[in-house]
């Protein structure tokens, strides 16, 4: 039978084993024969009674025994499960992939199901794609493709890590994603990346976006580093952010005492000047 004692984890670094090496002991090893004339004795014990087996179900339970029968013969022939390797791990912790994969060290090979623990896997926070495969005679691989954070989403006063799918990934624990954006709005995360991928065109206007506000599920308005809010278009809003990227390097209007550069028409530029003049502004990661 399986040995309890839980797998522990001996690896340095995040990709490798998660189960440390372990000298096999090799126990008597069953033939095949032996194994298939054992399996075909409980299988035809049980057809012999075949009309009592049906009217009392019983048929599913006499074919679990003899896979569990079959399954215990494979361990006694030291098909036992002695390390896992695992592929692709930077952010998931080590506790969270056994505790999913629900593996123990000594545990038969043929005793768990691949296809259960890759969905168990893929359930993790982090985790978007896994796969689980069986190596014999006793390890188990584990790839995992894990989400990349691309900014935090703030909706209803709250904030969440999501990645480029606009899934969330965390909701506590988000200081040290705190130089990522941030998006405004209930649909804000299935735009964000859209978005994002609009403002690396023009990488130093985007370095001072503080935030980013979805209006009427239509469009954005940013928010930059000097309290300035540019309104972008529905429509084109790349050739928006453009042409005020092109605007600021002749006419230096972020320098100027503006609260809202309006960039909705497509041929023009519409400046709101501030009530009052803005304080000066600060380096980033200079305290207030």
């Amino acid at each position: 039978m399986a040995d309890k004692k839980k797998t522990e984890s001996k690896d340095t670094s995040n990709d490798g084993m998660l189960g440390a090496p372990r000298k096999r002991v090799m126990r008597g090893r069953v033939s095949r024969a032996v194994a298939a004339g054992g399996v075909a004795a409980l299988l035809g014990g049980a057809a012999v009674g075949g009309w009592w087996v049906w009217t009392h179900d019983m048929i599913s339970s006499a074919a679990e025994q003899a896979r569990l029968w079959t399954v215990d013969r494979t361990a006694d022939a030291g098909l036992r499960i002695d390390d896992i390797f695992v592929t692709g791990r930077s952010q998931t912790t080590r506790t969270d992939l056994l505790a999913a994969l629900r593996l123990t060290r000594g545990a038969p090979m043929f005793g768990f199901d691949p296809e259960d623990a890759r969905r168990r896997v893929e359930k993790l926070p982090w985790v978007k794609r896994a796969v689980v495969e069986r190596m014999l005679p006793g390890t188990v691989m584990l790839h995992i493709d894990e989400r990349m954070p691309l900014a935090l989403w703030q909706n209803k006063g709250e904030f969440h890590l999501i990645d480029d799918e606009g899934v969330v990934i965390l909701n506590k624990g988000l200081e040290r994603f705190s130089d990522l954006p941030i998006v405004v709005g209930p649909d804000a995360p299935k735009h964000a990346a859209a978005l994002l991928e609009t403002l690396k065109a023009e990488p130093d206007l985007m370095n001072q976006v503080r935030a980013a506000v979805r209006v009427s599920g239509r469009r954005w308005t940013l928010t930059l580093d000097n309290g300035i809010d540019v309104q972008l278009p529905e429509t084109d809003p790349a050739g928006a952010w453009v042409r005020l990227a092109e605007y600021e390097r002749q006419h230096k209007v972020l320098a100027r005492d503006v609260e809202v550069l309006d960039l909705r028409l497509p041929d023009r530029l519409i400046v709101r000047k501030a009530s009052k003049p803005r304080p000066p502004r600060k380096p980033k990661g200079q305290e207030t």
